[in-house]
């Protein structure tokens, strides 16, 4: 089947957090939190090194928002549930859907680190991509030396697949290596690691 023709809900809840699609007038939030966080993302996310403007942000988050409707990319913004705040970005990514291979990719706003929203969100996701995105393979990739980052994929379960050496450029440019954490629909239904 098309992808574009799947029909899945835009949005779901963990515990905390509320995850849904981005929507057209989203980009001033996302953009007051990349301001706020600028010095973390900058480190990691080749994105974050330049700030946007209000008008790049918003650009962004409704490009953001077709690519989740053309089922390109599956881009999902992060609300804590009490608070109806705008905490971070994640989704899934790099997506190979014949096979059902998933990518999930994250960032949180600084005064939102430390709580453990992202590997809840890390949680959802998996559930979500088996629920309603008929997925078997879902990878975490990062640069090597994003230690918080591993520690996400590590707490949520997932297993450390391979290394790879010089793969990807990071914010200078100059080549990383992109440890691949790996889970995988196992035949009895649950997510593990096979080898």
């Amino acid at each position: 089947m098309n992808p574009i023709l799947l029909d899945f809900p835009h949005e779901f809840e963990t515990d905390r957090l509320l995850l849904r699609c981005p929507l057209p007038g989203d980009g001033s939030m996302v953009r007051e939190a990349i301001v706020e966080s600028h010095v973390e993302l900058k480190e990691w996310m080749p994105w974050a090194v330049n700030l946007p403007s209000v008008e790049e942000s918003e650009e962004n988050v409704r490009r953001a928002h077709a690519r989740f409707l053309l089922r390109d990319d599956l881009r999902l913004h992060m609300f804590e549930k009490l608070s109806g705040q705008f905490v971070g970005s994640t989704g899934l990514h790099r997506i190979n859907w014949p096979v059902g291979r998933f990518e999930i990719g994250y960032w949180i706003r600084t005064t939102a680190s430390g709580q453990g929203l992202v590997t809840e969100a890390v949680h959802g996701l998996v559930d979500w991509a088996c629920e309603h995105l008929n997925a078997r393979r879902i990878e975490i990739r990062c640069d090597a030396r994003n230690l918080r980052s591993r520690k996400v994929a590590e707490r949520a379960g997932f297993h450390l697949e391979a290394m790879l050496r010089q793969d990807e450029p990071d914010v200078e440019g100059l080549p990383s290596d992109t440890p691949i954490y790996v889970k995988l629909k196992l035949p009895n239904g649950t997510w593990g690691y096979a080898s």
